[in-house]
């Protein structure tokens, strides 16, 4: 099993300017294999391989002058933009992905590849391949890049795919780490979830999560970060120049405390997923049974949309389902169209005029009535006999 850690690193001022040149050098790479492979394709040549791209990116390092400063730095970044570049292409031709875009300096998220035989951890240290191009012992140490956390990755490990990434105010290392698998197996009942904007969860054992955006302090947040937006708008209306804008030292510290706040906002609603999830796994169920449902369609609502995207449905989803892999649950999707509020628990009716403002199941059946959500976690725990 490999498990993925990410850590801040607290890189120094030169450091830091090193670290920006990397991630250049990787955009500057995959832009260019992008433009190689649109001329290439555009001339009937067919799709070439990362491996023949490689070969030529050497050759253009060794005999071209505008290619020369790539030798500055470290090689497997080059290489590795080369395959995230052809991999992009792969997809777009398997119709897995859009056709791919060039990487912009100012939209695109800084980033670059660190191989995985040059890498090197201590508990307070990370060694990154070729910051400085000296050989010197004393110029070295200008390599070894601070880590926010003490003893956080394990020091002799295998790695995997190790990745430096710049988030607009702090740059991260995230590497994968090989772990041993639990062998475990859950003997408890299984769960049904049902997720909503009213409350983040709702579990078929009358457990029920919160709504985080509905609390004091986020409440708080998203004002400041309203009035910061707004200050930030018109600095730049004042500040325009022509068609242009200039951005000034005011407007960078006004970009920044926004940036802090954005940051701050999605570090708590992160944060109370993983909580969430994390108590839900560890209650060890045989089965957790969660719907799918069309986000999609739900963002086209001009009333619910920001409702909707501020409570993260996938990362959600995404967590449980990873996480009941470490711990052998089996997850299940229910189907889209699969009745889970509609549905009465006692009689199985299903009443088809159901209103997303009907808050609680009234059964004209049997005369059942229970609270929707619970209703719906219940239906999703039974769908899993239905498919067994």
């Amino acid at each position: 099993m490999i498990k993925t850690i990410k850590v801040m690193l607290c890189p120094n001022n030169r450091q830091r300017t090193k670290l920006f040149e990397c991630a250049g050098t990787a955009r500057f790479i995959y832009n260019w294999v992008l433009d190689y492979e649109r001329i290439n394709y555009e001339c009937d040549n067919g799709f070439i391989n990362d491996y023949q791209l490689r070969k030529r990116l050497t050759e253009l390092k060794q005999t071209h002058s505008k290619f020369m400063w790539l030798n500055d730095y470290s090689n497997n970044i080059a290489k590795q933009a080369v395959k995230d570049a052809c991999h992009a292409y792969l997809n777009f031709f398997k119709g897995m992905a859009e056709f791919p875009n060039y990487k912009s300096r100012r939209k695109s998220k800084p980033s670059f590849y660190v191989d995985t035989d040059k890498i090197s951890f201590t508990d307070t240290h990370v060694k990154l391949e070729k910051l400085t191009t000296s050989r010197k012992t004393n110029k070295q140490k200008f390599n070894h890049v601070r880590l926010a956390e003490k003893g956080r990755i394990p020091v002799n490990a295998k790695y995997s795919n190790p990745r430096v990434t710049f988030d607009g105010m702090n740059w991260w290392i995230s590497v994968g780490i090989e772990m041993e698998e639990t062998t475990n197996e859950p003997l408890n009942g299984g769960i049904g979830i049902d997720i909503g904007i009213k409350t983040l969860a709702v579990c078929s054992d009358k457990a029920e999560y919160k709504n985080i955006n509905k609390t004091a302090k986020v409440r708080k947040l998203k004002k400041k970060k309203r009035r910061l937006q707004r200050r930030t708008s018109r600095k730049y209306c004042k500040n325009k120049k022509g068609v242009c804008y200039r951005k000034t030292r005011n407007i960078i510290k006004s970009v920044r405390q926004l940036l802090k706040v954005t940051r701050r906002l999605r570090n708590i609603r992160h944060d109370h997923i993983h909580q969430t999830t994390s108590e839900i796994v560890n209650r060890q169920p045989k089965f957790i049974v969660m719907e799918d449902l069309n986000v999609k369609g739900m963002m086209k609502n001009k009333h619910l949309a920001q409702a909707v995207q501020e409570q993260c449905f996938y990362e959600f989803y995404r967590q449980i389902q990873y996480k009941c892999q470490w711990k052998h649950i089996e997850f299940v999707t229910a189907d889209r169209y699969y009745p889970s509020s509609k549905k009465c628990m006692c009689c199985g009716n299903i009443k088809k005029n159901l209103k997303l403002s009907d808050r609680i199941y009234h059964c004209d059946n049997c005369g059942n009535t229970v609270e929707r959500d619970y209703q719906a976690s219940v239906n999703l725990m039974r769908y899993y006999g239905l498919t067994a």
